[in-house]
């Protein structure tokens, strides 16, 4: 009916441009087809230049056409489109519709600068919608503003103190909205609240970022049963129409179901729907418990991530605050959830075993980079865990999972390889490859521009360098930590701390330098109890002091310390710890001649190496395991520089998923005493931070 409207001779020039709005409309939200809906606004624009009033029409037109610039890459354009909407705007009589307009506009501005990288301008349009909204006092829409801004923070992440004072605003303006239209933001609920989450997880308060936590999982709980009332009550609206739908039906049985079905149906609107304020403006009814969690009204009618996503990150966020607790029954319930949460949204995008990056649409990239991200994110915290507790075969699969990922589409996971190439070093580590290791780490650490990720790689890397033993891979291992040592205090996230106190206090310790050890490694242990919670790093310095104890002949104090650490050690089902731990008290044992202790502890210690030695024999057995620990970098082929940038701005989970704990490592266990510079690499097994 539409095109057939267009095909006639059209004397008033308006009824032509609504047409072409209707189509584009219809186009950007039932079909894939951009490009049409593009030539059609384009058409639009064109023709409204001959018009001289028509204000919402003119921004109807632009608004649209900047979303499909931005769907299909061209970002240039996009602005341009979005500057001459602001031009308009300053023109316009000022009132409520032509704030919420600028609003719209200063949105998209800010999310295209955004994609560009240029994050100082994109918080300065953010800015500027955030002082239209003040001005019409609109609560709900300072909050997008305000969270939008958080976000762009987070993700420039260059001063500490603009990122605490946009925290500080959300909370402010959340605090403006009434309680019961706030039952009614969910999707700014979910946005503002994993921000905060990111935000205290980044400075390592883990305290305040769970009570954010229990607050999503709550509503992500609340939700679902919403849910499932509303598709409940369609289930039996529908029966009852197709009841209605029977001609032979008596009229007694008509009535009765006539009258369930008007009860019905306004439950339903009741439950699922609320009038906005600027309904008047853009006849806009918001559905609260659909499939998408807007962030804002109409005419802006965006989401941060959709619903899906946002359930995945929700598990993701329990993985993370499992693992250092090293709750990993949850931790694993909560990856297959995930896991499979997101696999189910990447086949609606198409995303099957042979599909390859080069195969997408432009406008499915970034939605596709969305869902890739998070499983590898997923992926990326199972490797660890498994090696936490060295479960080998596991870990590998996982790690040659994300390896095929990355080599399907290389562009959008570029932010990845990175840590890839960590997590190899890892696998690596974990079964005694420490030549190869080195190269893993420093291989990874050119890859990232992350100060935090190099300083890691840094530390991860001269672990392994202190693991081969000799005298000039100690030399190598000092230059690598000197650095990141001499400027530990200067680092947001306290992982780079606690690692460096680790690596500089077991090198001290190799160097028979033991007091200057002891201190360095108290000090260590001291920041993990407090701030991270990190119940493998506590067991592990633990494992160092009692063996610095006993070097030094408290053996007391030795006793004391190495009993608590091999009993967080069979906790955390720690093989290679308990190895290490128990190498220790049968010195200590023997040096206090508790001849039936050190048989018993020398027997365990026996099972222990040989449990290890099985799995490490099976995990070596294995086809992926040469192609893992091989020194090749991954070959693959990115997209055009065009294609790239919009695949590579993505959501901001890539930055803002910067986890404390998200790798650890392993070390054979130093030899306390005269053979503190003998490491036996074989016998020990290894420690992981």
């Amino acid at each position: 009916m539409l095109r057939s409207r267009l095909s006639k001779p059209v004397a008033f020039l308006p009824i032509e441009i609504k047409t072409r709005l209707q189509i584009a409309n219809l186009l950007l939200k039932h079909s894939h087809n951009v490009n049409h809906a593009k030539s059609h606004l384009e058409r639009s624009q064109l023709l409204l230049k001959s018009i001289p009033s028509y204000f919402e029409l003119k921004c109807r037109a632009y608004s649209l056409l900047s979303q499909c610039y931005n769907l299909v890459g061209a970002i240039p354009q996009q602005k341009q489109i979005i500057n001459k909407s602001l031009e308009l705007i300053s023109t316009a009589e000022k009132g409520l519709a032509v704030k919420l307009w600028a609003c719209n506009f200063y949105s998209q501005l800010a999310n295209a600068l955004m994609i560009e990288g240029d994050y100082r301008s994109s918080i300065s349009a953010l800015e500027q919608g955030f002082s239209c909204t003040t001005e019409i006092y609109y609560p709900e829409l300072q909050m997008f503003f305000a969270t939008s801004i958080l976000q762009v923070h987070l993700m420039q992440w260059d001063d500490v103190n603009l990122v605490k004072r946009a925290v500080k605003n959300c909370d402010e303006v959340w605090e403006m909205i009434p309680p019961e239209k706030r039952q009614q933001c969910i999707g700014l609920f979910f946005h503002s609240e994993l921000l905060h989450t990111f935000y205290l997880l980044r400075i390592c308060d883990y305290k305040n970022a769970k009570q954010h936590d229990y607050k999503l999982i709550a509503t992500v709980k609340s939700d679902l049963e919403k849910r499932k009332g509303i598709q409940d009550l369609t289930t039996e609206l529908n029966s009852i129409n197709q009841s209605l739908s029977q001609s032979d039906l008596k009229n007694n049985e008509r009535s009765t179901l006539s009258t369930k079905q008007t009860q019905i149906q306004e439950h339903l609107k009741t439950v699922a729907c609320t009038e906005s304020l600027e309904s008047s403006y853009f006849g806009n009814v918001r559905e609260i418990w659909g499939d998408k969690l807007e962030l804002a009204p109409a005419p802006i009618d965006g989401e941060w991530l959709p619903k899906a996503a946002i359930y995945a990150l929700v598990d993701l966020m329990e993985v993370i605050f499992g693992r250092p607790k090293c709750l990993f029954k949850e931790c694993g319930r909560r990856i297959q959830s995930g896991v499979h949460l997101v696999k189910e949204e990447l086949m609606k995008l198409g995303i099957t075993g042979g599909v390859r990056e080069v195969d997408l649409q432009n406008l499915a990239i970034w939605m596709a980079g969305v869902y890739l991200m998070l499983l590898m994110q997923f992926l990326e915290n199972k490797v660890a865990i498994e090696l936490t507790h060295f479960e080998f075969s596991e870990a590998q699969e996982a790690l040659v999972e994300m390896k095929s990922w990355f080599v399907r589409f290389p562009t959008i996971l570029q932010v990845c390889e990175s840590i890839i190439e960590m997590l190899r070093g890892q696998y690596a580590h974990s079964l005694g490859s420490f030549t190869e290791v080195t190269f893993y780490f420093l291989e990874a650490a050119k890859l990232t521009e992350s100060k935090s990720m190099q300083a890691m790689c840094h530390i991860y890397a001269a672990v392994s360098y202190i693991c081969i033993g000799d005298a000039e891979s100690s030399s190598q291992a000092l230059d690598l930590i000197g650095p990141v040592y001499g400027i530990m205090d200067s680092f947001v996230v306290l992982r780079e701390k606690t690692s460096v106190l680790f690596a500089y206090g077991l090198l001290l310790m190799k160097q028979n330098n033991l007091q200057e050890a002891r201190i360095c490694v108290a000090g260590g242990l001291r920041v993990t109890h407090q701030h991270l919670g990190n119940i493998q790093l506590v067991s592990q310095y633990l494992t160092i002091l009692g063996s610095l104890a006993l070097t030094l002949h408290d053996t007391g104090q030795a006793r004391e310390i190495l009993k608590s650490s091999l009993t967080l050690a069979k906790t955390l089902y720690d093989i290679p710890t308990q190895i290490w731990v128990l190498s220790v008290l049968t010195m200590l044992y023997q040096e206090l001649s508790e001849r039936g202790n050190e048989m018993e502890n020398s027997e365990y210690e026996r099972e222990k190496i040989n449990d290890l030695q099985k799995r490490l024999t099976d995990v070596l057995s294995s086809i992926h395991h040469i192609k893992l620990i091989k020194r090749l970098k991954i070959e693959a082929r990115l997209l055009h520089d065009r294609e790239m940038k919009r695949a590579t701005a993505g959501p901001s989970i890539r930055v803002n998923l910067d986890i404390p704990e998200s790798i650890g490592l392993t070390t054979p266990a130093p030899v306390p005493s005269t053979r503190l510079m003998d490491i036996d690499t074989g016998r020990r097994g290894k420690k992981k931070i």
